[in-house]
């Protein structure tokens, strides 16, 4: 019986370690990009089933409504403007890619994040076929950018304005476990 016992044992061990998955999630730490900015923020994209799901939360950002976008570069220097222009691997014309789809609008047009009067703002998406780190809509090591005014949805990018905050999408792995069947 305790050679039975320890064979389940070993067996729901290996089931543990065969049935565990790897879960991608991104981060991207938000700050302002002029020298004496105090805007922070944090934008979360996690991996999921057609797509990722964007969820951020931004502080010190002047009241109002503000373009949100995933561009194309994973760089902050020169006040945001080393990102490059919005991510758009179809070279698809600017609308929004949540609604629109990769045919119609960029992949980086994530839309509008709302900021209220004590300058907080939360948002959330889905974007479909977006990935992580694989083919041709992966956006790990690219760049998110906080723009001063509203996307209007304008050709060709928006009249969102200035750049005034950037983070680069940073990938970490962690390990997502299905408990043992008993």
């Amino acid at each position: 019986m305790k050679m039975f016992n320890f064979i389940l044992t070993v067996l729901g061990v290996s089931f543990l370690i065969s049935s565990s998955a790897w879960s991608a999630t991104a981060t991207a730490i938000l700050k302002g990009t002029a020298p004496d900015s105090k805007i922070t923020g944090t934008v979360t994209l996690t991996e999921e089933k057609g797509g990722l799901t964007v969820v951020a939360k931004v502080l010190n950002v002047p009241p109002g409504v503000h373009g949100f976008h995933v561009h194309a570069i994973g760089s902050c220097a020169d006040m945001g403007k080393a990102a490059g222009g919005h991510f758009n691997p179809d070279k698809s014309p600017h609308g929004l890619y949540p609604m629109d789809g990769p045919m119609k609008a960029m992949a980086g047009d994530m839309g509008n994040i709302t900021v209220g009067a004590d300058g907080t703002g939360d948002f959330s998406v889905f974007m479909p076929v977006l990935t992580l780190n694989d083919g041709k809509y992966a956006v790990n090591g690219l760049s998110i950018i906080l723009h001063e005014k509203k996307d209007d949805f304008s050709q060709p990018a928006g009249n969102a304005g200035g750049r005034i905050a950037c983070g680069i999408i940073e990938t970490v792995k962690k390990l997502a476990t299905t408990p043992a069947v008993k």
